[in-house]
């Protein structure tokens, strides 16, 4: 289990240990399209604020530009944590391979620190998403064994889907990427997740800016003396979440920065908790099969 220190820098953030021993740092850049990439932005958190988890995918169409920003900063490889994400028109044995391959161009690197199935439903007429969920993990077993990629996972896998591939043996997935903010907590997921070892992480910690305006939130913001989006990304840290909150500012990515100072009491952390009403502000994977 993590322990979060109540004071720490971001070149010295917490880390969670996968089940294959490797360490995820807790805190990340996530990165997006339609405008969810900023080359200022990715330089900033590297070089000025010290991040050193940045999360991708082939969806958003910036990976080449993300490999630029990662060269630029001349931040050495070893020291990154890599993320990016299979998009279900490259599932399949074959064609994962290649697109992670691919990936790995675009990115400028040999590696990926960790690769995703980034949706359960895999869109492919004519055959079960049950059958290529199978087929596509075991060509990402295969490219971890061959290292290509140090750690796999999904994101947006229910307990459903999950449980299809434990089903199938070899490799359970080192960590399960999901929504997660005050008004979407899976908690049922989060325990399964634990149980089995499988990281959880959290991405759209600020809602897409829904949680900065609750009364709620904004009266804890005044009592600590944070903002608002300091109090979401220190609430979901303080709940052992990987969290990947998303910015193109850099002042906004120094403040999101800043939540290794201090911590949610407990009674604070249980108010939040209540916060729960079900509602996705992304993509929700509830009918997927």
């Amino acid at each position: 289990m993590m322990t979060v220190p109540s004071s720490c820098t971001t070149r010295s953030c917490p880390t969670v240990k996968l089940s294959n021993g490797l360490n995820i740092p807790i805190l990340g850049l996530g990165t997006s399209h339609d405008g969810g990439y900023s080359h200022e932005a990715v330089l900033y958190a590297l070089q000025e604020c010290g991040i050193r988890h940045i999360d991708t995918a082939k969806r958003y169409g910036c990976e080449e530009a993300l490999g630029k920003a990662v060269a630029d900063s001349a931040v050495p490889r070893e020291e990154l944590w890599l993320t990016t994400k299979l998009w279900p028109g490259d599932y399949g044995y074959q064609s994962a391979k290649q697109a992670c391959r691919a990936s790995c161009a675009r990115l400028g690197v040999d590696y990926l620190d960790l690769y995703l199935m980034h949706w359960p439903d895999c869109m492919v007429p004519g055959l079960s998403s049950r059958e290529v969920r199978a087929e596509t993990w075991r060509a990402l077993e295969e490219l971890c064994d061959e290292g290509l990629c140090r750690a796999i996972g999904v994101s947006n896998f229910l307990i459903r889907h999950l449980n299809e591939l434990k089903d199938h043996g070899g490799i359970v997935p080192h960590v399960n990427q999901v929504e997660f903010h005050p008004f979407q907590q899976p908690l049922e997921l989060v325990e399964y997740c634990r149980k089995e070892d499988i990281v959880f992480e959290g991405y759209c910690p600020l809602a897409k800016g829904q949680a900065l305006t609750h009364p709620a939130i904004i009266e804890l913001a005044h009592k600590y003396g944070r903002s608002a989006s300091q109090i979401c990304i220190r609430w979901s840290i303080q709940n052992g979440v990987v969290t990947i909150p998303k910015s193109t500012k850099p002042d906004r990515i120094h403040e999101n920065c800043q939540v290794f100072g201090f911590r949610l009491d407990d009674s604070d952390m249980a108010a939040l908790s209540l916060l729960h009403d079900g509602r996705h502000v992304s993509w929700d994977p509830t009918h997927v099969e």
